[in-house]
């Protein structure tokens, strides 16, 4: 019996497959298959990429030189960050922070917020994702994601949230099926400014719990939390650097963030990493202060160089082109797909970052105690028979589709033919619950 403690991306108790290796988009599986790698957010190049090898390997010769002495390229790669990320949209960026993850990070930035503020309440948006460290996790509201134990036939376990917490309306979008709101925005986010006047922080995702982005809505929250004194922090931890078919998904909009976070896939997948971007405004209050936090690895020599070749290659390659052409097959299949079965409900997404949600229970009510799969876990499995692996995210009625960015045409057909296949037994509970 294996001695590791298990939480699988998708609901249920174990797993029917073990990976014992990668490369490009592929999985290696210990029984011999080799299967496409559907749901990746931190891998953008796949796996293997001869740029991120060469990276790993002489960043290897690297002296262990912790977060708080100097080291040069985590300079250079704070530039490239701000170079190339931000590149013609950058006058109002005043400086970058690394971090270990995209939770850090988000967890980070909210407490600095507080500190600037002096408030302790936080805000986002119904059904976020946002980490599972510190008050990141507070800050995930799908009720799968409590950070505490969930139960096999009983009653969750749940970390107490020890934070006030403010929840405001999300946007509502969808490319095929039903919204469940059809009231005007001005409308649905009435009031505001009111849930937010004693927030230190709104902090607002785009892609968690299959819901996508607004650029009408980010004007709206961007608004909203500047008259209510509340700093706006855009997560991009799976957004940034080309997921959704531009460099952020904020820059959709008019509006600027306070503060940016990143993670994922910002190291090419070779490296744990998040980093902070933080504003002119902000920089410029704490000319005469110290960002007090501390941790041994945030920044290490190998996160930041493969930070800097993924840049470079992101850049070199087109890839955000690519991204954009990609899009374009993964809409007009999954909508062909979703017509096809009619246990589909939902069809949203964005460049390389697609949901597909189920009729089903409502997702409000789910806290995976079970040891049973949920039907989106069985879509999954089934899925694999097929030659890919597609994940849930841990949700009972849902499953997101995010390859990397170096897929072919016909690799991404192979992973939506898998869904297709995957899907029939979805309409075949749907069926016998009608």
């Amino acid at each position: 019996m294996s001695k590791l403690v298990y939480t699988g991306l998708n609901a249920g108790k174990g797993t029917s497959f073990k990976v014992v290796g990668g490369a490009g988009v592929y999985f290696h599986l210990e029984d011999g298959r080799k299967v496409l790698d559907g749901s990746n957010t931190g891998g953008p190049l796949g796996h293997q990429h001869p740029d991120m090898m060469e990276t790993v390997a002489r960043a290897a010769a690297n002296p262990i030189i912790n977060e708080g002495w100097f080291w040069k390229e985590r300079e250079e790669a704070a530039e490239d960050v701000v170079n190339i990320c931000f590149d013609g949209d950058s006058d109002w960026v005043g400086g970058v922070r690394f971090f270990l993850s995209g939770g850090e990070a988000n967890d980070l930035a909210m407490s600095l917020a507080q500190s600037i503020t002096g408030r302790t309440p936080l805000a986002t948006r119904v059904r976020a994702y946002h980490g599972m460290t510190g008050m990141s996790q507070h800050l995930t509201v799908q009720p799968q994601w409590h950070g505490g134990l969930a139960v096999q036939n009983g009653k969750a376990m749940p970390v107490p949230v020890t934070i006030p917490i403010r929840q405001i309306p999300e946007p509502m979008g969808a490319k095929y099926g039903r919204i469940t709101d059809n009231r005007p925005l001005a409308e649905r986010l009435d009031g505001i400014e009111d849930t937010l006047s004693d927030t230190a922080c709104t902090i607002i995702d785009y892609t968690q719990g299959g819901i996508y982005y607004d650029p009408t809505y980010q004007d709206r929250v961007a608004e909203a939390a500047r008259k209510a004194g509340s700093l706006w922090i855009a997560d991009e931890v799976v957004t940034g650097t080309g997921r959704v078919g531009r460099m952020f998904a904020f820059q959709g909009a008019a509006s600027r963030p306070d503060i940016v976070t990143m993670g994922k896939g910002l190291a090419g997948g070779s490296s744990p990493v998040g980093a902070v971007v933080l504003s002119k405004d902000i920089i410029d209050m704490m000319e005469d202060k110290s960002w007090q936090t501390y941790s041994t690895f945030r920044g290490h020599s190998l996160t930041v160089a493969c930070i800097r070749t993924y840049l470079k290659v992101l850049r070199r390659d087109n890839l955000i082109a690519r991204v954009n052409h990609l899009e374009g097959i993964m809409e007009r299949r999954l909508l062909e797909i979703a017509e096809k079965h009619p246990s589909v409900s939902r069809v949203d997404g964005n460049g390389l970052h697609w949901t597909v949600e189920l009729h089903g229970p409502d997702w409000r009510t789910w806290e995976n105690n079970t040891g049973e799969a949920p039907i989106a876990s069985k879509v999954s499995a089934r899925a694999l028979e097929a030659g890919a692996l597609i994940g849930t995210s841990g949700e009972q009625i849902s499953l997101f589709i995010a390859p990397s960015f170096v897929i072919s045409d016909s690799e991404l057909h192979g992973i939506l033919d898998a869904l297709d296949y995957g899907l029939e037994i979805a309409d075949e509970e749907h069926a016998k619950a009608a």
